[in-house]
C-alpha cells in the first residue's frame, strides 16, 4: 500500500533508541511511519532489534529516547489511549492457565475497559477455529492451538493496529495458511498489520512494505514491488557437464557469472548492461570448450533478496 492524500500515518516513530544497562544497543536512531491499513513486514536475523521495537512501541519496554505516536497518542504520556488502538501477538506462548478458552479472551477484551461483545468473541473464536476449543482449559490445548489463542486475545478489544511477532512459528500448514487469510480479512475491514517472520515467502506473499532491519537500524524501507522490481528478476541458469573453477575472459565480458559450486553459468536478465541473444551465449559457451546439459530460468525472490542484503550488512 502506497502512501497517498488519503492516507495517513497511524504509527509515527522518531528517533527511537534503546540501550540496556549492559551497554548493549538494541536501537540506533530509528525512524518508521505505518500507514493506515497497510500489512508491514519487519524482516531481520534474531538480536537484530524486531522484537525490542515492537515491545517499546507496545509499552513493554521504555526506550532510551525518541517518540512512538499511535495514531497521534504518544504511548507514554498518554499510553492508555495508545495501547488500546493495539493489539500484540507475541512471539513467546504463554497460554498455560487452566482458564478457558472462552473466558481468557473475554477476559482480555475486558483489560481493556471494553464493555462485554459474546457476538465478537463467538466470531472471532469461529475464525480461528477455536469454536470447539471454547471451553477447554488452555494448558489442555497444542503449541498451535495456544498461539491462536494469543491471536484472539489480541483481537478481542478491536485494535486498529495488530502486531504479529512470529505469528507463525511452529504451527503447522493448514493453521498458517488459516492465519494468514484472517490476516487478509482483518486488512479490508482497515486493520493495519505488521508483522515479524522467519518465512520470508509469507511477506513476500502478504505484505505491501518490507523493512530490513540489523543491528538495531533500519536499513531499508521500501514497497514490496519497488523492491522487487529493483532487485529481482530472472537469472538463466545454465548447468555444465563438468565444474568449473574459472570463467573465461569472453564469457566474463558478456556479463556470465558461475555458480558457487563451478557447476552453472548464471545470466541475469534484467538490469545488464549488454544484450546478448541465447543462440551467442550458446555459441561462446561452445567455443570455450564447455558443454551444457541444462537449461532453465529462476526468479528471485523476497529471500534471495534478503540474505543477499543481510551478507552485505555483516
Amino acid at each position: 500500500m502506497q502512501n497517498t492524500p488519503d492516507s495517513h500515518a497511524i504509527l509515527r516513530v522518531r528517533g527511537l533508541s534503546k540501550q540496556y544497562a549492559n551497554g548493549h544497543h538494541a536501537l540506533h536512531s530509528l525512524d518508521l511511519d505505518i500507514w493506515q491499513g497497510e500489512i508491514f513486514a519487519l524482516l531481520g536475523s534474531n538480536g537484530a532489534g524486531k522484537t525490542t521495537l515492537i515491545s517499546i512501541i507496545c509499552g513493554l519496554v521504555n526506550r532510551s529516547s525518541g517518540t512512538v505516536l499511535v495514531d497521534g497518542a504518544d504511548n507514554v504520556t498518554d499510553y492508555k489511549r495508545a495501547r488500546q488502538k493495539i493489539g500484540l501477538v507475541p512471539q513467546e506462548l504463554s497460554a498455560d492457565s487452566f482458564e478457558t478458552v472462552w473466558n481468557t479472551v473475554s477476559f482480555s477484551r475486558g483489560l481493556f475497559g471494553k464493555a462485554p461483545h459474546p457476538e465478537l468473541i463467538e466470531q472471532i473464536l469461529k475464525d480461528l477455529s477455536l469454536w470447539d476449543k471454547k471451553d477447554s482449559p488452555l494448558i489442555t490445548l497444542s503449541g498451535g492451538m495456544k498461539r491462536r489463542v494469543l491471536i484472539a486475545k489480541a483481537l478481542s478489544h478491536e485494535p486498529e493496529i495488530l502486531f504479529l511477532d512470529e505469528p507463525t512459528a511452529g504451527v503447522d500448514v493448514a493453521l498458517r495458511q488459516g492465519m494468514w487469510a484472517l490476516v487478509k480479512r482483518l486488512r479490508k475491514q482497515g486493520v493495519t498489520i505488521i508483522l515479524t517472520t522467519h518465512y520470508i515467502e509469507e511477506a513476500q506473499e502478504m505484505a505491501d512494505r518490507i523493512g530490513f532491519i540489523n543491528k538495531g537500524s533500519l536499513q531499508l524501507v521500501e514497497t514490496k514491488d519497488n523492491l522487487m522490481r529493483r532487485l529481482g528478476g530472472k537469472t538463466l541458469n545454465l548447468s555444465l557437464a563438468e565444474p568449473l573453477s574459472t570463467l573465461p575472459a569472453p564469457l566474463d565480458q558478456m556479463g556470465l557469472q558461475t555458480a558457487a559450486d563451478g557447476m552453472s553459468l548464471l545470466y541475469p536478465l534484467n538490469n545488464r548492461d549488454q544484450e546478448h541473444d541465447l543462440s551467442a551465449l550458446l555459441s561462446a559457451i561452445g567455443q570455450a570448450g564447455l558443454t551444457i546439459t541444462d537449461i532453465h530460468t529462476r526468479e528471485r525472490s523476497l529471500e534471495d533478496i534478503y540474505v543477499e542484503f543481510v551478507g552485505a550488512q555483516s
